[in-house]
């Protein structure tokens, strides 16, 4: 008698590992693929390299409407693409937009949606060029986007290039998206909600409501990306999952241990919003394995780390060989006992 087994009783690493090995066993999969999935996106051969990515959200998994407003959403979607394409070292090109929904969506909120898309797509530089939109059953609300981007003649920077001796560090913030899902987990009500004037309001308050602006609509610091590959990078992620979880996938990919400083990380990211709004165990959890932030963590050789005033980035440990426990991710000496977001886990 055979068992019948669903997706939700495994975990996301779990249903990759059995999935994308199948699309390698395709007579095509060797036909103009640099990179095949497993890294942040999948690279081809058109004449010069594209990269190519996609990301989906969905109501009520991504979102929840009572928290984020739709143009919070469409700059979330385009956010998490753009990331992806800047951590293979690319510059994004051009984005496809799909949203299937219940055709009792409301009008104004896909208009404010599209607002969202276009400011973010604006920002990025990466116009929108077609997309799809379809019906879908009651309730449900898909808005999925496909991003491209031009590796500008230098080779993708992948997870598994990571070597002992290099250095790690992260572009953008940490901590600040898991922080503000948290508080509004918890009810926390935003201080500067619906366009409320916040002009005097004290900085815990501020910094509240930062937080909470952050996870509804967060900023990558997609410039690094490329500024990153052109510099010598030798890996890199987008940090959608947790700073452990994403490190884990760049130490496995390369098979190395990162040695994180725990010291330069509080100091660096935990001080400030996190540790002012939830503490500093709360904060330094969150820190380590909070997801949705699309900031970059990347490794350099030593000395090659860029200097760039718009996106800086900041050393926060070394790679080092991997000892008898094999690949992994430490902090201060030790296995963080936090991992971090994964899609399928209960």
């Amino acid at each position: 008698m055979s068992v019948h087994t669903t997706i939700g009783s495994v975990s996301e690493s779990e249903l990759l590992a059995r999935i994308i090995p199948m699309f390698g066993e395709s007579p095509f999969a060797s036909v103009g693929v640099l990179v095949p999935p497993g890294d942040d996106a999948a690279v081809l051969t058109t004449g010069g390299s594209v990269v190519v990515t996609t990301d989906s959200m969905v109501r009520g998994r991504d979102w929840r409407d009572d928290w984020s407003s739709g143009h919070d959403v469409g700059v979330k979607v385009v956010a998490q693409n753009v990331a992806d394409v800047a951590a293979m070292g690319a510059v994004p090109t051009g984005l496809l937009v799909s949203v299937a929904a219940d055709p009792e969506t409301d009008l104004d909120w896909v208009i404010d949606l599209t607002r969202g898309i276009a400011d973010a797509a604006e920002d990025a530089a990466a116009p929108v060029v077609g997309g799809d939109l379809s019906s879908a059953p009651a309730g449900t609300v898909l808005v999925a986007v496909t991003a491209f981007g031009d590796l500008e003649g230098r080779a993708p920077v992948l997870r598994s290039g990571a070597r002992p001796g290099d250095v790690v560090a992260v572009s953008g913030s940490l901590g600040w998206s898991g922080a503000g899902l948290a508080l509004y987990e918890s009810g926390t009500p935003d201080p500067i909600g619906h366009g409320a004037d916040g002009a005097h309001l004290g900085s815990l308050e501020l910094a509240t409501s930062l937080l909470m602006w952050f996870h509804r609509s967060p900023r990558p610091p997609w410039e690094a990306g490329p500024v990153a590959a052109g510099a010598g990078a030798t890996s890199m992620i987008d940090l959608s999952d947790g700073l452990v979880r994403d490190g884990g996938r760049i130490a496995t990919a390369s098979g190395v241990e990162l040695v994180l400083d725990e010291s330069a990380m509080r100091e660096h990211f935990l001080t400030g919003p996190v540790e002012l709004v939830l503490g500093g165990d709360a904060g330094w959890r969150q820190v380590l394995s909070g997801g949705e932030e699309h900031s970059l963590l990347a490794t350099f050789a030593p000395g090659s780390v860029p200097d760039d005033a718009r996106a800086p980035w900041t050393v926060i440990g070394v790679v080092a060989q991997a000892g008898p426990e094999g690949p992994r991710l430490t902090v201060g000496g030790a296995v963080p006992s936090v991992t971090g977001w994964d899609h399928f886990a209960g």
